[in-house]
């Protein structure tokens, strides 16, 4: 059976190029009948924490990568935490030191670094020199009165060379000579990643290892461990790294690459997995908009890429774009509401239902929607600028035909779009004026902006009394900035 495994360190938030390496793994496992596994490995003690791990868990279920061994689902190859599998790591290292295939090492941090340094000294390769391997019986127990704790390292064999048959690269090769003797538990009893990922894999019977070719390196110490405990390795796909637009790889040092960072800037989960999808493997066709069962049903791995791919921001947004104008404006009204309770709004839920449907074609990302209807919510408009110079070009004129609105806005009794429209539209009439002339300031008076939904549905869902303020409030800016400009 396909079993593939995804397998994160909760030493930090989920890296966007993590969450693409587990949906590879979730595509595969679904496409082919197969499982999909999650494993914490929490080895790093100091850097592990609890608060990244339910980060990690609610993410993953909030992309609908839903996993279907490992925490909170069980399984049979548990446990799935690795500091939980201590006792396993350290009985197959002693299998190997059994079989003379590790040794232990008793060199400190000091002395392993005057090794690295006389090396680059002499112009040698600063790998281990594999002293250890040869000290005697007198020499391990002086060390272990001096309360060294030793380390365990894997015999590399001197000849040959390890050869990589990957499912996306192709056949790579690695000679031994270039690999040093590696350490596989630390002195403090702790595996090192190589070796309890070794372990794990075998004992979990993982299939398939697909993973982010930044891993490529590890592959050839792994396979020689599989070699070595007569286990038979998984087949291997490494996945082409993520570029940012200036080809430079994705990096958190750049900020805005952690789900969490897309999920608050007010991405779809739909939206970031159709993008993720697309992200180095392709359907064909020239498909963009893609459902997940179409997705599933078309993955293979033989379609992912060697080359880099580049996250295009801009593509991910109109994509969100596509996926918000599907939503019916009960769903963005609940999507939604969480954003405008952090940007300090608290709308009534049948109001925010009302600006939904009003702004539902142009919100690309939930969190633009508090921002492009803060002027239902805020008593002061601030006027765009771009806006101001367009529409607020003749103070004096523009704010007399403002406080005309005014005046037949306030004396509308039945206050609906259609009886707005006819208001507006009889005024401009008898000004003598296209009624864009009216209606292109009335626009920035009450939304600040150049663009908006249909100015008379934004009347009338902003109701009459704040219309009419913020008419006034347009006017006598303009007639300020009109007696201004007369004293000058």
């Amino acid at each position: 059976m396909i079993r593939v495994r995804f397998a994160p360190s909760p030493t930090g938030y989920l890296h966007i190029g993590s969450v693409r390496t587990a949906l590879f793994n979730y595509l595969f496992a679904r496409r082919q009948g197969g499982k999909f596994i999650l494993r914490i490995e929490d080895t790093d003690r100091e850097r592990s924490n609890e608060a990244f791990l339910e980060e990690i868990l609610e993410n993953l279920k909030w992309m609908g990568l839903e996993w279907d061994e490992g925490p909170g689902a069980g399984g049979d190859y548990g446990p799935y935490f690795q500091m939980e599998r201590l006792k396993i790591y350290r009985e197959h290292a002693q299998k190997l030191l059994d079989e003379d295939k590790a040794y232990y090492c008793y060199c400190t941090p000091e002395e392993l670094a005057a090794e690295r340094e006389l090396a680059n000294l002499e112009k040698r390769s600063p790998g281990y020199s594999g002293k250890c391997m040869h000290i005697t019986e007198e020499q391990q127990a002086q060390y272990d009165r001096e309360g060294r704790d030793p380390s365990i390292r894997f015999k590399v064999p001197a000849s040959g060379e390890v050869v990589i048959d990957d499912l996306i690269r192709g056949k790579v090769s690695f000679d031994n000579c270039l690999l040093e003797d590696f350490i596989i538990m630390k002195s403090s009893g702790i595996p090192v990643y190589n070796f309890a990922a070794v372990i794990d894999d075998s004992l979990m019977h993982i299939s398939h290892v697909i993973r982010g070719e930044e891993h490529l390196s590890n592959t050839p110490r792994q396979l020689l461990l599989y070699r070595a405990l007569g286990y038979p390795p998984p087949e291997f796909a490494h996945l082409p790294i993520i570029l940012d637009e200036q080809r430079r790889k994705l990096s958190k040092r750049r900020g805005g690459v952690d789900l969490r960072d897309f999920r608050m800037d007010g991405y779809l989960p739909e939206a970031i997995f159709n993008f993720l999808a697309l992200l180095g493997w392709s359907p064909g066709e020239d498909l963009e908009l893609m459902e997940r069962d179409d997705v599933i049903g078309r993955f293979t791995l033989d379609a992912v890429s060697k080359s880099p791919s580049v996250f295009d921001d801009k593509k991910l947004e109109w994509m969100n774009a596509q996926y918000m104008k599907k939503k019916t404006p009960a769903e963005i009204a609940d999507l939604s509401e969480p954003f405008f309770m952090y940007s300090g709004y608290e709308p009534e839920r049948r109001f925010l239902e009302e600006l939904s449907e009003l702004y539902c074609e142009r919100i690309k990302k939930l969190s633009d929607f508090p921002v492009t209807a803060a002027c239902f919510f805020d008593e002061h408009i601030e006027y765009d600028p771009d806006a101001a110079i367009k529409y607020f070009k003749e103070p004096g004129v523009t704010a007399k035909r403002l406080r005309d609105l005014e005046d037949v806005i306030a004396e509308l009794d039945d206050y609906n779009k259609e009886t707005i429209e006819k208001a507006v539209r009889g005024l401009a009439e008898k000004l003598g004026v296209a009624a864009a002339k009216l209606i292109h300031p009335a626009r920035v008076a009450l939304t600040g902006k150049a663009t908006s939904p249909g100015i008379f549905e934004v009347m009338e869902l902003m109701d009459k009394p704040a219309v009419l303020s913020r008419l006034i409030q347009a006017a006598e800016y303009l007639e300020e900035k009109n007696k201004a400009k007369a004293e000058q």
